[in-house]
């Protein structure tokens, strides 16, 4: 009876064991299943990440610090805010527990080495919190233009043109740089390919976006 229990006992050890290897690494990074319904008009950079929260809340993952990835341009004696400086370290990795960046320099390509490798915001890989894919390029609607307000080095811009609709409280006037999640049409970029024609949610659509953006779990601090 004893060595039945013993056995019996490596075997649950053994098994817990696999089960941590196959288990999944939790959600860190999503696209926005959803925008605010209202534009780029977002309620400021705050009111963004409080959605990138509650997407998460309801999708399980509400224990993390979750912040929009989002640029903001300075205004009124306020500096501009980097979208790469408020996601943390790194790791990042996708709904299905797929890695999609290392670390920020993964991320942003800061080396001619890691530029040329490219991260891995793909199309299969850029999901949503409900683990989905995001219509892309030959989708009907195509909605892959994802509002980051960022240059490809996840900086804000410092000239004096519009990139952030007013720093997201616009859906009117103004642009918004837009990066592509399945990194097609126009440009490979996951995060700057082109301005928006406006802030407005029907601008934002007839440029092939939805108001969405990227939501990082703030990591490796």
């Amino acid at each position: 009876m004893k060595a039945i229990v013993m056995v019996l006992s490596v075997v649950s050890v053994f098994g817990q064991q696999a089960a941590q290897k196959t288990a999944p690494a939790p959600m860190t990074f999503f696209v926005t299943s959803v925008g605010l319904g209202d534009g780029a008009k977002l309620g400021g950079i705050e009111g963004a990440d409080a959605h990138c929260t509650k997407l998460a809340t309801a999708a399980g993952a509400g224990d993390k610090t979750w912040k929009a990835y989002l640029s903001t341009q300075a205004e009124d004696g306020k500096p501009a805010v980097n979208a790469r400086d408020r996601i943390g370290n790194g790791p990042w990795h996708n709904a299905k527990g797929t890695l999609v960046a290392r670390d920020l320099a993964h991320l942003h390509g800061d080396t001619v080495e890691l530029a040329q490798l490219g991260n891995l915001v793909t199309k299969n890989n850029a999901l949503t919190e409900k683990g989905e894919r995001v219509n892309g390029v030959g989708d009907t609607p195509n909605m892959h233009d994802i509002l980051t307000g960022s240059k490809p080095d996840g900086r804000a811009y410092t000239d004096n043109a519009d990139h952030t609709c007013k720093n997201w409280t616009s859906n009117s006037e103004g642009s918004a740089q837009v990066g592509h999640s399945d990194r097609n049409g126009g440009g490979i970029s996951w995060n700057s390919v082109h301005p928006s024609r406006g802030c407005s949610q029907a601008n934002l659509i007839s440029t092939g976006g939805a108001g969405m953006f990227y939501c990082f779990a703030v990591t490796g601090k």
